[in-house]
């Protein structure tokens, strides 16, 4: 009898739909929007505030992503071994994973820089640090909170380019399941080399 890895399934694909969705959102939406404010010292504010809120919820989709993922290698870790192809596509998801999870946590620093720098502003008689948006630094930012917004500019992109490529990853691999191909991918393993 097969094993079911429905849960397994689920939360892997429902904390990378999150993971992925909610810094896609934040590149697009949110740090985008900021630029929209007509006080420049909300652009800060606000985007610290709203990345502050999600920080535990994206942690909490990424290890539901995580141990849903290492279930399902381990449910299918003799398919990894023997179809051709899966092992290919598990090392490529692993080094993307990888990836991801390094630009987040990169990002999450950068981040505290700008929240650190913000709170050490609002101490400050002018009061809170202004910038023209979530990653658009003033000229008169302080140094580390301005090399931190400028890194972000690029850094946002980068968790969603990852996460959205473990996306498609998924479905590469959904197909690798399908009997044919398990069958087909069986057989090449034991073909001789031409």
């Amino acid at each position: 009898m097969e094993q079911s890895n429905k849960i397994a399934r689920s939360m892997h694909d429902v904390g990378l739909a999150a993971w992925f969705g909610g810094t896609l959102f934040g590149a697009l939406g949110l740090n985008a929007a900021t630029k929209d404010l007509r006080e420049p010292r909300e652009s800060t504010r606000i985007a610290n505030a709203a990345w502050g809120r999600w920080t535990p919820y994206n942690l909490a989709a990424i290890a539901v992503h995580l141990l849903g993922g290492m279930q399902l290698v381990r449910a299918n870790k003799g398919r990894i071994a023997a179809q051709k192809g899966v092992a290919g596509a598990s090392g490529l998801k692993l080094a993307l994973t990888m990836g991801a999870l390094g630009a987040t946590a990169y990002a999450r620093k950068l981040g505290q820089y700008v929240m650190d720098a913000e709170a050490a502003a609002n101490t400050e008689p002018a009061g809170a640090l202004s910038s023209e948006g979530a990653t658009s630094p003033v000229a008169t930012a302080p140094a580390q909170a301005k090399r931190a917004q400028q890194q972000l500019q690029y850094i946002q992109w980068s968790i969603p380019l990852l996460t959205g490529a473990l996306v498609i990853l998924q479905a590469i691999q959904g197909e690798q399941q399908r009997p044919s191909q398990v069958a087909r991918g069986f057989l090449a393993r034991l073909s001789p080399l031409d």
